[in-house]
């Protein structure tokens, strides 16, 4: 059974810090493209930062520069360093996982809440 349990969200102000992570179970991870994504209320889903099993990144424009994704493949684990938060930060953020072969295959956690608010 595939499971992305995601954790790490709360309460922060603006300029402050979050670290979000995301256990992976029943995948093997190390081949699986891993992303962080987000949805605001009344706003459509979107990527935040995706990392592939070899470690290349990629990060929305909103993003670049503040946060940070990684990985680690022993541990089946991928996080997502989150500095300098503004209120448009806040969403719900989503573990995702993309096996990539001749079908595309994703996989998704339920959600952490963000807020960031003073």
């Amino acid at each position: 059974q595939v499971q992305l349990v995601e954790a790490g969200g709360g309460l922060v102000q603006p300029g402050g810090s979050l670290r979000l992570s995301c256990a992976a179970s029943g995948i093997i991870f190390s081949i699986y493209d891993m992303g962080w994504y987000r949805q605001a209320p009344g706003k459509q889903r979107e990527l935040v930062a995706r990392i592939t099993g070899e470690g290349s990144t990629n990060y929305a424009d909103s993003v670049q520069g503040r946060f940070t994704i990684s990985r680690d493949n022993a541990k089946n684990t991928v996080n997502l360093q989150m500095n300098s938060l503004k209120p448009e930060d806040a969403a719900v953020y989503y573990c995702n996982a993309r096996l990539v072969m001749s079908t595309v295959k994703d996989y998704w956690g339920q959600g952490t809440q963000v807020t960031v608010s003073s």
